[in-house]
């Protein structure tokens, strides 16, 4: 009888074996679900974008790029910053490119954080960022989102409650996800407060910059008095120019914390993405009026989307920005995130993911689940179809 392989997985990364993604795609493809999981679209992003990729490759642009990024990319980033947020960044020295945004978050907390010391995050998060502070031998502190109504809100006292004299960095997500908030200017000041108060470190992830609705405005933190110095600010390709696989992201700040991501992202993978930059470098230069038609058109299918659970009686949250709805299923007598997620493809045909992983205290998030719409119109209409037949099945 084969022995049972003894787990060999440092201890500091066993919690992070598997991720939701991989355990709900599953689950989908093999119930023939209509994945409205894990958060990518099925459909391309600009035809310019695309042709100038493919240009590059003809052109042999398929070698190791540069080790900060190409400069046609790094100078298009800055120049983006600058128009839209008057960020004005050396592209030289300010400016990195990575293998996404997850890459660069990794390697900002593995560049600006020694072991021992305390990185707070805002729950849910994106699973990557406990992860990454368990790579750096750090240590994990979190502050719940506190609803109202129908929507998120940042709890101002459980963040200053959560900082104490281990406190390196703040790590704050918004556009946010998994719960599709946007943190008001308001409360985007507070947080500035709190962290020149403190003297802390400040990681902006801000990928869904663009997708924000209802007339909601981004607010990034680096443009808040005192806060430039401190802030590693990062966005990426994926979500503004729909580009999920080509992992294209980068990292924006002063010099001197740029030196500390790009010190930890060049052992991570070096570089990446040789063709694809100039091809994004072309996007952020001449594709923004299709990314206001990508943010109109996210809009409306959010809206279908919303409407399909209300009819399927869910209590459905407001959703400010990015590509996912939550929705309470307590309304319609289900009481487990997890297990309701891992049955529904199943069920009706739909995979969706538990809010309840992304968090430390899962408790409070055990009934809300997470659709995304970052769908065409056909596949929502589908899944809007399935969903309103819960009460039935």
């Amino acid at each position: 009888m084969p022995e049972t392989p003894r787990n060999r997985t440092a201890a500091r990364l066993q919690p992070f074996t598997s991720t939701i993604f991989a355990e709900m795609t599953a689950l989908a493809v093999s119930h023939d679900a209509i994945n409205l999981g894990q958060g990518f679209p099925d459909s391309d992003g600009p035809v310019s974008m695309l042709d100038t990729a493919r240009q590059a490759i003809a052109d042999g642009l398929n070698q190791y790029p540069p080790g900060p990024g190409m400069p046609v990319l790094r100078q298009a980033v800055a120049a983006d910053r600058l128009t839209r947020y008057g960020l004005d960044h050396d592209p030289d020295s300010e400016v990195l490119i990575t293998v996404g945004a997850t890459e660069a978050i990794s390697a900002a907390i593995l560049g600006l954080v020694e072991p021992g010391e305390e990185v707070v995050l805002i729950e849910p998060y994106y699973d990557s960022y406990a992860a990454s502070v368990a790579l750096a031998g750090a240590v994990r502190r979190s502050v719940p989102l506190a609803r109202s109504g129908t929507e998120f809100v940042v709890d101002l006292d459980a963040l200053r409650a959560a900082i104490t004299p281990k406190t390196k960095m703040l790590v704050v997500n918004t556009p946010h996800n998994p719960t599709g908030t946007v943190f008001t200017r308001e409360e985007i000041g507070a947080i500035a407060e709190i962290a020149c108060e403190h003297d802390l470190l400040v990681l902006t992830d801000e990928v869904y910059e663009h997708l924000v609705f209802d007339g909601r405005t981004h607010t990034p933190l680096a443009t808040l008095p005192g806060m430039y110095e401190r802030t590693v600010s990062v966005s990426s390709a994926a979500k503004t120019f729909s580009v999920t696989g080509w992992k294209i992201g980068w990292a924006c700040g002063p010099a001197e914390l740029v030196t500390a991501v790009r010190t930890a992202k060049q052992y991570l993978s070096f570089v990446g993405g040789g063709p694809f930059q100039p091809a994004i470098a072309h996007a952020l230069t001449y594709e923004q009026q299709w990314v206001k038609g990508l943010r109109n058109r996210l809009q409306a299918k959010r809206d279908v989307l919303y409407d399909a659970l209300a009819g399927a009686g869910f209590d459905v949250l407001t959703g400010g920005g990015t590509y996912y709805l939550c929705a309470d299923i307590t309304a319609i007598g289900e009481h487990d995130g997890i297990d309701f997620c891992r049955t529904l493809p199943e069920r009706i045909g739909v995979a969706s993911v538990p809010v309840s992983v992304f968090t430390d205290q899962s408790q409070p998030w055990n009934t809300l689940v997470r659709f995304a719409f970052c769908k065409q119109d056909h596949v929502l209409e589908e899944a809007g179809r399935r969903l309103r037949t819960l009460g039935a099945s």
